[in-house]
């Protein structure tokens, strides 16, 4: 048992941080079990989507297992520091959607975890915040790079250095969620509905995008733009858009083979 439960539904699968005595705490087992979720699901291409969410109602994750850190030397720290960002850089550089269903505390390393996500969204329960700063820690999974980048650095460095929390109100109005927050009982609904319009999508042409995005992120608009025009040819040449196109002038749902079908 390694604190993460993993559940399959057709494509989609669902990855649930069960620890809820910790409030969903990311300990060494959890971000091991990530790892090697993330791995299996991106290597499957019949994997078209995955959920991540908390077990409970109360949190989506609270953060880091203090009680481990606290043991922790330079050394270990560094190590174990590095190990949970190539995890969270492994959601992010996923060839299929990871959406985090926030479904409340999402601090810390749990904030960390939405921001390294595809997209989250986020339960009207949902609190988010970088509280390191008030334990004379600084985030280490990314939040220093990811925030900034997500919602400008004034306003990450205001979250930072306060530890402020978000509700999720406010975390919609500065873009960190593409959907108002929706009532705790509607979210496990609201986020399977997506999933499941994402697996309807040609399943190449959303790892293509994905891609595209990923090299956007740290390129000029040229080079970005580069890998768009090679990405968009391929699928314009491709077997699967020839089916969404036929499906389209026939009036009828596209019946998308796997990936592995059309490479």
């Amino acid at each position: 048992m390694n604190g993460l439960r993993g559940d399959r539904a057709g494509a989609v699968v669902t990855l649930t941080i069960d620890r809820p005595e910790a409030h969903n705490a990311l300990n060494a087992a959890v971000l091991a079990g990530l790892s090697d979720a993330i791995g299996r699901a991106s290597a499957d291409p019949a994997v078209r989507a995955v959920v991540l969410t908390g077990s409970g109602e109360k949190a989506f994750s609270a953060g880091a297992d203090l009680k481990e850190i606290a043991a922790m030397g330079p050394d270990e720290a560094h190590r174990v520091t590095r190990a949970g960002q190539a995890v969270f850089r492994a959601i992010e550089c996923a060839p299929v959607p990871v959406i985090a269903a926030v479904n409340g505390l999402a601090l810390g390393g749990g904030f960390e975890l939405a921001l390294a996500s595809t997209f989250p969204v986020l339960s009207e329960r949902a609190s988010l915040g970088l509280p390191e700063s008030g334990l004379g820690l600084i985030p280490g999974y990314g939040g220093t790079q990811r925030l900034p980048r997500a919602v400008g650095e004034r306003t990450a460095a205001y979250l930072m250095v306060t530890g402020h929390r978000l509700t999720a109100a406010r975390a919609y109005e500065l873009g960190l969620t593409p959907i108002p927050p929706v009532a705790p009982a509607d979210l496990p609904g609201t986020v399977g509905k997506i999933a499941q319009t994402i697996a309807a999508q040609g399943p190449m042409a959303v790892r293509s995008i994905l891609k595209a995005l990923e090299v956007g992120r740290g390129s000029t608009m040229e080079a970005g733009l580069a890998a768009e025009t090679g990405l968009a040819a391929l699928a314009i040449a491709g077997a699967e858009s020839a089916e969404g196109v036929n499906a389209f002038l026939e009036r009828r749902p596209p019946k998308f083979p796997n990936p592995e079908a059309t490479s």
